[in-house]
């Protein structure tokens, strides 16, 4: 029996669906993800490809440079503004889908922190996760 993740937006104007596993589940501590997100981080689930995670829903988007210097897209729902996933410019292929959006979070099991460089000291992660100060090695 597949594995879903399934989620949305705290409205229920945007939701997702996806029997894919993701490759990469992480905390990001990028000033970027700390400015988006209200607080010291984001957390987020990755998908391969994009093509395979079922979107339904009209998101809003914008654009940022990321500390990485290469341009990724947050989409955002226009209703109520809940974050729900992210692309990026260098793996357009790929999505990102915030941990929270999940309707089962528990299904988030974090690898690693990325970004650990713009961490605060308020913001702590679990110490045993495996720490870069940047992107880990592709």
């Amino acid at each position: 029996m597949a594995k879903f993740y399934t989620g949305g937006c705290a409205c229920g104007a945007i939701r997702y669906q996806t029997s894919s596993e993701p490759i990469f589940e992480n905390h990001c501590q990028c000033r970027d993800c700390q400015r988006r997100s209200g607080t010291g981080h984001g957390s987020y689930l990755s998908f391969p490809r994009r093509d395979e995670v079922r979107i339904v829903g009209k998101a809003s988007q914008w654009s940022v440079t990321a500390d990485s210097g290469k341009e990724k897209v947050h989409a955002f729902c226009p209703t109520c503004g809940t974050p729900v996933y992210v692309i990026f410019a260098a793996m357009p292929e790929s999505i990102a889908i915030h941990a929270a959006s999940l309707d089962d979070p528990d299904q988030f099991s974090p690898q690693a922190l990325t970004y650990s460089i713009r961490g605060n000291a308020w913001d702590t992660i679990d110490p045993s996760l495996q720490t870069f100060e940047r992107l880990p090695p592709g």
